[in-house]
């Protein structure tokens, strides 16, 4: 039995090729955009559709999305994290994070990850293997329709940040397609600068953004100014080194009040001194640059912890100092492992 193509794997362009190629009338393509993307509906579209387009599209494509297997719903704020069951039965998560009455929501790129970075949960997992186009457009989908059903009248995804599991631009042209998705104006219609894409510095992803991804957002994991410590956190740094990184991110040509986002797990004892502040404030001053500042988010078996109000705050005064923006984050979702570095999707 030939298995069928994943609709959901179709960039816009993609979808006017195949009609193109089989002789269909082309206003096809906005109408299924519309039917599967803006109205979201997961049923055969028999809506402006000749017959032997709908015959064509049921015959030859799979309108199936990744199966919710597990929901866990923050009790402290509101944030709901996805275990979503893949067809092949690996599994990975997604998490909604609400803010005024809307939501973002956090993609994962891979089943594991391949970096490797201490501070991360998914770390331990290793890499099982890439999602696809459809998996990753999937997560979106599917958490958009639990809203409908579960908290109706919420249904405000506004924006998409790919920072759950896995290296991103490791998997560079699934996240590409589904960023070409999400920004179509016959389907989603995200805003491009609604788009945040993180990275711990994978340099060929990289080198391809100027191209291919551009004014779609940039957040660089960079977690400490320093090769050693960085080292540490991030193997991959070892490989590409953060001055090499930070270059080629100076190279990115931004868009007006763009700025590139620098997070910053701060870990008690490790990277959290006056120094540490100092050094991170000398080499982003003068850059478009945003910092977030994120306090450790523990999960089980990791030997970090999180420094304590007074000395995160000492940080971010010295940070004040260069004149770059910096925002303290605070957790959201922490309590059911849904919070920044906290995904792992066999706990």
């Amino acid at each position: 039995m030939l298995l069928k193509q994943s609709f959901y794997d179709l960039s816009y362009a993609d979808l006017e090729r195949v009609i193109h190629q089989n002789n269909l009338n082309h206003s096809v393509a906005s109408v299924l955009f519309n039917w599967h993307y803006k109205k979201k509906e997961n049923t055969q579209c028999l809506d402006k559709m000749a017959k032997c387009a709908m015959d064509f599209f049921e015959n030859n494509f799979d309108f199936s999305l990744p199966e919710i297997d597990r929901v866990h719903e923050s009790k402290k704020d509101r944030t709901v994290k996805f275990l979503f069951k893949l067809t092949d039965n690996h599994k990975v998560e997604t998490v909604l994070i609400p803010f005024h009455n809307k939501y973002s929501i956090c993609l994962s790129s891979q089943v594991g990850c391949a970096m490797n970075c201490s501070f991360c949960f998914t770390g331990t997992q290793g890499l099982k293997r890439n999602l696809t186009t459809s998996e990753i457009v999937g997560q979106f989908l599917q958490a958009w329709r639990w809203l409908a059903l579960n908290r109706s009248g919420e249904e405000r995804i506004l924006n998409i940040v790919f920072m759950g599991q896995g290296e991103p631009l490791h998997n560079f042209d699934a996240v590409k397609k589904s960023c070409d998705i999400f920004l179509s104006k016959h389907g989603t219609s995200i805003g491009v600068q609604k788009i945040t894409i993180s990275t711990a510095g994978y340099i060929p992803g990289l080198k391809r953004w100027s191209e291919e991804i551009p004014g779609v957002n940039l957040a660089l994991s960079l977690h400490s100014p320093f090769e050693e410590k960085r080292n540490e956190l991030i193997p991959i740094n070892k490989k590409y080194p953060l001055d090499e990184v930070l270059a080629t991110i100076d190279e990115i040509p931004l868009r007006k009040k763009q700025f590139i986002t620098y997070e910053y797990i701060l870990i008690k004892d490790f990277n959290d001194a006056l120094d540490d502040a100092k050094k991170l404030g000398t080499i982003l001053a003068g850059k478009s640059a945003y910092i977030n500042l994120i306090p450790f988010n523990a999960f089980p078996d990791s030997d970090y912890q999180s420094p304590d109000v007074d000395t995160i705050e000492k940080f971010k005064e010295v940070l004040d100092t260069f004149k770059i923006p910096t925002l303290i984050r605070t957790a959201k979702g922490d309590d059911v492992l849904a919070a920044c570095g906290q995904l792992n999707s066999k706990n």
